[in-house]
């Protein structure tokens, strides 16, 4: 039951935090938004066919920046769950984030502004298990998980524009499900079996680091934000780029109800997917490789934003 309630949660308690979290201060801005939209399709007798469905969206984004001298501390947290049902299936999961930022910087020069020093973590996981179209289980909190953790340089020519390169970068992968784990998953170490294929001799690895480099463009105004992601490895798949590209866009209809665009593509080269490319019913060799993922949400319904979204 608490998988139907999480959306309307995520929303909820945005508007609490909100109470907590709006006040300024003298270096930090602080403020988000969140939405919650909702789809229901209902027949009755009705000849052109089709099956009753509901859908449920939530968002919710938050962040914290804090500037004084030549420091800048930045800070976000998003947050997504989606729920589907369609006829007499039970409801099922439509998309499931968790996603938090942290990059602190310091002026290269005090009198260039632009150019920073700076380092950054990113850490990105799921709320609940996943499943596939053929209700295999695929996924769940922290299987994966990503943390990223680099050093470099930052180039911030406007308000609304960054860049970052992590030359010093290390990419950590966890797959805490030990299922998971020992099938190799998001390319962790496979576990090792007997000559029987089921019994376990060593167990698979629920953790994977990797070091590379790291590069991050974010562009973002009051309706549109976009953050590129590119990592590279120095050891391993050396060459292979792996790129997640998040988009959103939040467009104010009225005080209290908005239309909302959100995006994503990811292409990780640890991350095989199996697609039936022949269409014979088998997954032959070479249709399970890493593949291009993308995921396009869209609703409109209930938005709410508070805090201090633009420096004075």
């Amino acid at each position: 039951m608490k998988l139907k309630f999480t959306a309307l949660l995520l929303f909820l308690s945005s508007i609490i935090f909100a109470q907590n979290t709006a006040q300024d201060t003298t270096y930090w801005r602080i403020g988000g938004n969140s939405s919650l939209t909702f789809s229901q399709v209902s027949l009755t007798n009705w000849a052109a066919g089709g099956q009753n469905s509901v859908a449920i969206n939530s968002n919710f984004s938050i962040f914290a920046n804090r500037v004084k001298g030549r420091g800048k501390w930045e800070n976000s947290m998003d947050l997504a769950y989606g729920l589907i049902k369609q006829g007499s299936v039970g409801f099922s999961k439509s998309d499931d984030l968790i996603n938090l930022v942290s990059k602190y910087s310091y002026k290269v020069n005090k009198d260039n502004g632009k150019w920073f020093y700076s380092a950054i973590m990113d850490f990105r996981t799921q709320f609940y298990e996943g499943f596939d179209e053929e209700d295999n289980f695929i996924s769940d909190f922290m299987a994966p998980g990503y943390l990223t953790i680099g050093l470099g340089i930052s180039y911030d020519p406007s308000e609304q524009l960054s860049f970052s390169y992590k030359p010093l970068t290390g990419k950590f992968t966890f797959v805490r499900d030990q299922d998971l784990a020992n099938a190799g998953a998001y390319g962790v170490d496979p576990a090792v079996f007997a000559a029987d294929g089921v019994t376990v001799i060593t167990p698979g690895s629920k953790s994977r680091a990797e070091f590379g480099s790291f590069f991050r463009a974010k562009y973002k105004n009051d309706i549109f934000e976009s953050k590129l992601e590119l990592f590279t490895g120095y050891t391993e798949n050396q060459g292979e780029i792996d790129v997640n590209w998040q988009n959103a866009l939040v467009m104010q209809l009225t005080k209290v109800m908005s239309m909302n665009v959100f995006t994503q593509l990811i292409y990780d080269q640890d991350i095989e997917i199996g697609v039936d490319d022949n269409d014979n019913g088998t997954l032959e060799e070479g249709e399970i490789k890493p593949r291009v993922q993308f995921k396009s949400v869209l609703g409109i319904g209930l938005t709410y934003k508070f805090g201090k979204q633009k420096p004075q």
